[in-house]
């Protein structure tokens, strides 16, 4: 880890949110509408902290009255706090809303406190074996089942919204018990490029890549973070290694198409296009690909009749 972050800006167009976080346009909007999240065409790291806490709260089920009058009594109850999303780990326990408040766990409109037990503890409690005697003997073994659980929690963590110093404690516990997790690694490095410290987050894409060079996340990541910093030629090679290792990689295809519709290579855009066209046919990318794919036709047609 760094030693000091860069401070977060905001990088993040509408439409690369609803990329990252697969939210539709109408549910923003409706978010917005309510006075969750404020209306913006751009978005720090925090903004997507509120979208990924809502969205994780409406996975679970969570009416949306609930979850106003939740934010309504948190702000008259905690009056330092200003955006409970984004300064205050919520999340949802059934169908109740809770929030972790200075070390303590507190349902969201009552204020009631309540015990906070540890989730690894309560797992370890209530966890069988998952392997056989002989095999849990190994020491080696207890350590990765360990880093599982702690990879888990991570991306529990991250569902939630909770604060980053969580969750990258609990990645880089994984990382600690096995220095071999490639999916620890890799969730490291997004937690670190979301935060925009991209040289931490290229440091751990590329020891992803060490360890396990058939992980195609690993050079798709590392792609979108040269192609981030605008190196074009170092993002296109690890575009390419992804698909290699994963040849019907979807998102590979569409940034490759994207970056070759930007070098002006016609052709090879429209068969990355294609490619991801045939694989993603349906969602709301696949309107922009197809939209795009017939901008190419129309250009080269009209170049052709010039000529």
């Amino acid at each position: 880890m760094s030693a000091a972050a860069p401070v977060p800006k905001k990088a993040y167009s509408r439409e690369e949110v609803r990329r990252l976080l697969g939210v539709s346009e109408r549910q923003i909007r409706s978010w917005e509408k309510l006075g969750f999240v404020p209306s913006a065409e751009a978005y720090a790291f925090s903004d997507l902290l509120a979208l990924k806490t809502l969205l994780g709260l409406r996975k679970n089920n969570i009416p949306t009255a609930q979850i106003r009058r939740a934010l309504t009594a948190l702000r008259e109850r905690l009056r330092e706090v200003q955006n409970p999303l984004t300064e205050l780990k919520v999340y949802s326990e059934g169908k109740k809303i809770r929030v972790q408040f200075a070390g303590a766990k507190m349902e969201s409109v009552s204020g009631q406190l309540l015990l906070d037990f540890d989730k690894a503890e309560i797992e370890k409690l209530m966890s069988f074996p998952r392997k056989s005697a002989a095999e849990d003997k190994s020491g080696a073994q207890k350590k990765r089942l360990e880093a599982e659980r702690w990879f888990e929690k991570g991306l529990d963590l991250e569902q939630t919204g909770a604060p980053l110093a969580e969750i990258v404690e609990a990645y880089e516990k994984a990382v600690e018990l096995d220095p071999t997790s490639a999916g620890a690694l890799v969730n490291l490095g997004t937690v670190y490029f979301n935060a925009r410290a991209l040289r931490d987050a290229e440091r751990h894409y590329r020891r992803a890549i060490e360890v396990d060079a058939s992980y195609p996340l690993a050079h798709f990541n590392l792609g979108n973070l040269f192609d981030e910093k605008g190196d074009r030629n170092k993002a296109m090679g690890h575009y390419q290694e992804a698909l290699k290792v994963h040849p019907n990689y979807a998102d590979a295809h569409y940034n490759i198409a994207l970056l070759y519709q930007s070098t002006g290579e016609t052709m090879k855009a429209v068969r990355h296009w294609k490619a991801y066209l045939k694989i993603d046919p349906n969602s709301s990318w696949a309107a922009i690909a197809r939209r795009e794919l017939l901008k190419l036709r129309d250009s080269t047609i009209v170049r052709g009749s010039r000529e």
